[in-house]
Order: structure tokens, then C-alpha cells, then sequence
């Protein structure tokens, strides 16, 4: 049983070889435990899975979690005999490979196989995944007619969610799968009773999903690697393979983009490069400043008027506005658990942003959008958010036009440029780190809270407000930083 194959596992194995071999023989590798970004996701996906069996209803649980693989496989076996018309996680082991169908569902005298799927598209491993089911099921002697994609509907608009489901019948394209699987589960099966496969690395590695042990065949490259290029993409590769090791090998008559150009010269130099342009664009910024950063939620089913699946609702905001003497003043504030965040957090903001002729954001589009999906719900502030809106200036052109740093790495998000501008103001003593963890943290406390204890609830809030505090003190203290800069060029 330990090395028997699944739907999931395979479709490991399908992106690579070495990757399913790990998963297998290292279950309990540190790298397979989810962070909390991650965790988010998982947890995200099951809500999804659940909630769709209200679409098919009417069904049969087959609860593995509760019974285990033997005895959700006599459960399936039951529920069929006595004339189950809908199954959910139907299980089924043939060809040595075992599958769990989201939603097994009688179609006249055959089954639908429907695969459920917390995106709101198709995609090509959905595919795969959908043929290795039918391959099973049909070997386990289930007459399986059709198969399914069954995902999130953009349109679906709360609080009807009637639609909030579409099922795409893949069944053609599964059917060009099909006639493979076999051969894919004896290979698979000969890679997991040998040695760790030697592999090349690739753009698997990182597609349809980040293989979690990226680092082990990823030895640490040099300093300023031709993978570092601002944009590479393919011509990183080609330079690569012609044997450009670091930026400083790229050949004269190679043609580069002007941010290209400057991280080149910057890294030859060995210092940080500031173009004439920075001063105009600074002096250009009318007083006084503020800086204003947003956190988010996007639920995959949607809880609150006007919503669709995966809206980015801000649900939290830090905004420091500079005042008469030029310090920068503290505004902020974070949901509270259970109620629609959006009108308490639009009248704050509007509050908050009054004294600022402009508000500086990085990556500016996102905190624009929220804005603006503020303005829709929460007419009665519209006006007044579109003027916040209209006063958002984004901090990261202004630097990605005129300065590089050697030690920006060939990046501009503002984890890669803060701690390079401004040393010392760092994420790393953070409980949370990253965007996606906020994110995930965030949700947690505005729909779950009453599975966290009162102090739990504290130390995320606490922690939710230290990470998004640093994210806007960051613009405040580049924008000095800059000023420096600016006045040294």
C-alpha cells in the first residue's frame, strides 16, 4: 500500500519523475510541510470540494477520513449496491492505482466522473487528472460515459449563487489520455521500486505547480547569474546556453532593454546606479505625502453583497500620512471577525487619507482596484474614494525608471528592493513574511475566529499588523532614502 499510485500522486509524476519519487519514499521531508500560505490553499480547495456536493446533491459520502482507503472502498462498494445515484469520494483501487472521485454521478445506465476544482478555468492537467479516474473506474468495471471539470464561475455574483458553478465535459480530450494511462502507471511504478531518478531540471520544475524540493536540484548559482536578468525569460536561457554565466558575460551586440542595460552597468560598477530622472520625478510629488498599503482576501465563495469568486476585498489597510512637520502619522485598521469589512474599512480610509495631496503605493494598480471595488459597494462613499483613488501614485515605476542596485537580484517587488535601500528594515524577524501568508492569516481570522482562542486571535492580529505597518513604513523610509539619493545624483 505504501507505494501504491493515486490520482494525485501520478499527476506528480506526470510533472516529474524525481519530484514523485521524493513525495513517496520522503513523506515526512520538511519540505513537504505547508506553510501557511499553502495551508490556505488545501484548506481552500476541501471548502471548495464540499461546497460543490450541494450542486449534485442527494448524495452518498464515502468518508475515507473516518474509515480509512479499506473501508472507504467497501463503503463505495455498498453504497453502489444499493443504488447510490450520486457518490461523493467514491473510491475505487484498479490497476494498482487509487482514486478518490470528487463526484461519481449516474448518467442513465453509465457514470459521470466529475472533478472538482477550486480555479475558474479548465486547465490541462485537470485534463489528466480527469483520464486517470476514468482509466480506474472503468477498470474496477463501472461503465463510465463522461468526465467532468467542474470549477468556479467568474459571473456568479452574491448573493445568488446559483451559478456559482460551471462543468465543462472533457470527455474528448481525456478520451486522447486515455489510451496512455497504463503505460504512465508501469512507468511510474518502475521509477518508485528503483534508485532517485536522475532528472534534468527544467521548466517543470516549476510548471503547473513549484516542485517544493526546487532547492535540491537548484544548487545555489553565482552572484548576478544570467537568471538574475530583469525580464530574461527566454533570452536569459538562450544567453545561458551560449555560456553567459553571470550578466557581466552578456555580449555587447546583444540587444537589452534599458532597466536590462542599467542592472548590467550597476553590476560592473558595483554600485547602486541613480538616473537624472529620479529628482524630477520626486519634485513632482506635491505635499504632504502619504503611503498606503492594503491586505486582502479573496474568497473562493464569495460571503458578502456584490462579490464574485476570488474578489481581492481589503480587509485591512495601513496608511501614514506626513503632517505639518513632516513625520509621518500612523493610520490603520483591521476587520474584525464575521461582519463585511468593506464600509467600516472605506469610511476609515476616506478618514485616514484626508490630509494627503498624494499616496504613494507599491505596485499601485492593486490598491487602485480595491478602491474602486470599495467605491461600488459603498456608494455612499464613492465619490470620496475615487478622490483617494485619483491621488494614488506608485512608488515602484519611479524607482524601476531610475535606479538599480546590484543587490536588487534582477528584481523590484518591494521584498527585494526595501532591504537593499533602506538596510536594516527587513521581513526576516516577521512572523508573517510574504503577501500570501498575510492573505491566508487574514481569512482565517475574518471567517474563522470562533475556532481561535481569545489569545490566538490576538497574536495573529498582532502579527497581521506588524507585517503590513512594515510594508507601508517601507515606502515611507525608501521615499526618504530616495530623496537622499536624489539629492546626491
Amino acid at each position: 500500500m505504501a507505494h501504491r499510485l493515486s490520482k494525485s500522486r501520478m499527476q506528480i509524476g506526470l510533472q516529474c519523475h524525481k519530484y514523485l519519487w521524493w513525495k513517496t519514499h520522503e513523506p515526512d521531508a520538511e519540505e513537504l510541510v505547508p506553510d501557511a500560505a499553502l495551508q490556505a490553499i488545501f484548506d481552500r480547495g476541501t471548502g471548495v470540494g464540499e461546497y460543490a456536493q450541494r450542486y449534485v446533491p442527494g448524495g452518498v459520502l464515502i468518508d475515507r477520513d473516518q474509515r480509512g482507503i479499506r473501508g472507504a472502498l467497501e463503503d463505495t462498494q455498498t453504497a453502489l449496491a444499493a443504488g447510490a445515484s450520486v457518490l461523493y469520494e467514491a473510491s475505487f483501487v484498479a490497476d494498482d492505482v487509487f482514486v478518490a472521485v470528487d463526484i461519481l454521478e449516474r448518467d442513465g445506465a453509465g457514470w459521470n466522473v466529475i472533478e472538482v476544482k477550486s480555479s475558474t478555468g479548465v486547465k490541462e492537467q485537470h485534463i489528466s487528472d480527469v483520464a486517470i479516474q476514468m482509466h480506474v473506474v472503468r477498470a474496477a468495471g463501472l461503465d463510465v460515459q463522461r468526465g467532468e471539470v467542474m470549477v468556479l464561475n467568474r459571473e456568479c455574483v452574491y448573493p445568488d449563487l446559483s451559478n456559482l458553478f460551471s462543468r465543462t465535459d472533457v470527455t474528448t480530450q481525456a478520451a486522447e489520455v486515455l489510451p496512455d494511462v497504463h503505460a504512465v502507471v508501469r512507468e511510474q511504478q518502475a521509477v518508485l521500486a528503483g534508485a532517485l531518478p536522475d532528472v534534468a531540471v527544467g521548466e517543470h520544475c516549476r510548471r503547473p505547480y513549484e516542485c517544493p524540493f526546487y532547492d535540491r536540484c537548484h544548487p545555489e548559482r553565482p552572484e548576478h547569474h544570467i537568471s538574475t536578468l530583469y525580464y530574461g525569460g527566454k533570452l536569459a536561457r538562450e544567453l545561458e546556453a551560449a555560456g553567459c554565466e553571470t550578466v557581466l558575460d552578456i555580449p555587447d551586440h546583444v540587444e537589452l532593454s534599458t532597466v536590462q542595460e542599467r542592472q548590467v552597468r550597476a553590476v560592473a560598477a558595483n554600485e547602486p546606479i541613480c538616473e537624472a530622472g529620479l529628482v524630477r520625478a520626486l519634485a513632482a510629488l506635491p505635499e504632504p505625502v502619504g503611503y498606503l498599503d492594503f491586505e486582502t482576501i479573496g474568497l473562493a465563495i464569495p460571503r458578502w453583497p456584490g462579490c464574485r469568486p476570488y474578489d481581492h476585498v481589503p480587509a485591512q489597510f495601513v496608511c501614514y500620512v506626513r503632517d505639518a512637520s513632516g513625520e509621518p502619522q500612523l493610520h490603520e485598521w483591521l476587520a474584525e471577525a464575521g461582519v463585511d469589512p468593506r464600509p467600516e474599512l472605506a469610511r476609515r480610509l476616506v478618514e485616514a487619507c484626508r490630509g494627503a495631496a498624494v499616496l504613494l503605493a507599491w505596485h499601485a494598480s492593486f490598491e487602485q482596484r480595491c478602491i474602486h471595488g470599495l467605491a461600488e459597494n459603498v456608494p455612499e462613499l464613492a465619490d470620496e474614494l475615487l478622490d483617494v483613488s485619483s491621488r494614488i501614485v506608485d512608488l515602484l515605476p519611479i524607482v524601476r525608471s531610475n535606479v538599480y542596485h546590484p543587490d536588487f537580484g534582477g528584481g523590484f517587488s518591494l521584498k527585494a528592493v526595501l532591504p537593499v535601500l533602506v538596510p536594516g528594515l527587513s521581513y526576516d524577524d516577521l512572523e508573517i513574511r510574504g503577501g500570501a501568508e498575510a492573505s491566508g492569516i487574514l481569512e482565517g481570522l475574518v471567517l474563522g475566529a470562533e475556532d481561535l482562542s481569545a489569545d490566538e486571535r490576538k497574536r495573529q492580529r498582532e502579527a497581521l499588523q506588524a507585517y503590513c505597518r512594515l510594508d507601508t513604513w517601507g515606502m515611507v523610509a525608501m521615499h526618504d532614502a530616495l530623496l537622499e539619493m536624489a539629492a546626491g545624483a
